[in-house]
């Protein structure tokens, strides 16, 4: 049975990647923050009949606990077979380049880039043992550079400069992830779930979580003819995925 790691997998888009997962035979570790959040998430799954769920207790910007969830884990399996860097957040209002504080940017960095950074090298030996390794940096298109220089890009004049610019710099930490493991059976994508109703953006996306856990789990579960280092945004590109940087 393969394995895979969930941050931020108690609610929202996590929870449904977690689920998705589970119901395709994968045993899922979900992420949390808040163990007894992580755990009421894996009663409802269980609730479900989804039993190959376990809740581990992980908050991305904290060192300490990053290093005890890949302590935790590691007594319980040999190997890591996929990796959903999904947990994030997007920084307060407003988000002006003149007027956001350097305290938004840091808060926001910490989670969405650093904490993905943390989470992918404490677990990175764990996920070199399985014989198909895969990471999905859970993105947006709001990152890509390209799109919001283009005026007709949908969402052109949602410039929140604070996220964007993180999760451009995640993106960034995708290319060369992909590039240094070009090498081995890694297969490193970063994938935007679309602008979904969930609590990160006071429910006011119009996609489904369902649709979201899809677009995330279909990069995680691909086989080795499938893509790497690449962005891909379905929302944005329904035909073939692919969005620019």
């Amino acid at each position: 049975m393969k394995s895979a790691l969930v941050t931020g997998a108690n609610k929202s888009i996590g929870f449904e990647v977690a689920r998705q997962l589970a119901q395709q035979g994968v045993y899922v570790y979900l992420g949390s923050r808040n163990l007894e959040n992580g755990i009421a998430a894996v009663n409802k799954l269980k609730a479900e009949g989804l039993s190959n769920v376990e809740s581990i207790q992980l908050d991305i910007t904290d060192d300490d606990s990053v290093k005890e969830a890949r302590a935790e884990i590691g007594k319980k399996t040999e190997a890591l077979d996929i990796l959903i860097n999904n947990a994030g957040i997007y920084g307060g209002y407003p988000q002006s380049a003149l007027d956001s504080t350097i305290d938004q940017f840091k808060t926001a960095y910490d989670a969405n880039v650093f904490g993905v950074v943390r989470v992918t090298q404490a677990f990175i030996d764990l996920l070199k043992k399985s014989p198909e390794p895969r990471i999905v940096n859970v993105s947006s298109s709001q990152g890509s550079i390209t799109l919001h220089s283009d005026p007709s890009y949908r969402y052109y004049d949602y410039k929140g400069v604070v996220y964007l610019s993180s999760k451009s710099a995640m993106n960034m930490y995708a290319v060369v992830l992909a590039y240094e493991l070009r090498d081995s059976n890694f297969k490193v994508n970063a994938v935007c779930p679309g602008y979904t109703k969930t609590d990160f953006n006071g429910h006011r996306g119009p996609g489904s979580v369902e649709t979201a856990g899809m677009r995330i789990i279909k990069y995680a579960l691909i086989d080795q003819s499938g893509p790497t280092g690449k962005f891909f945004s379905e929302e944005n590109n329904p035909e073939t995925g692919e969005v620019p940087w």
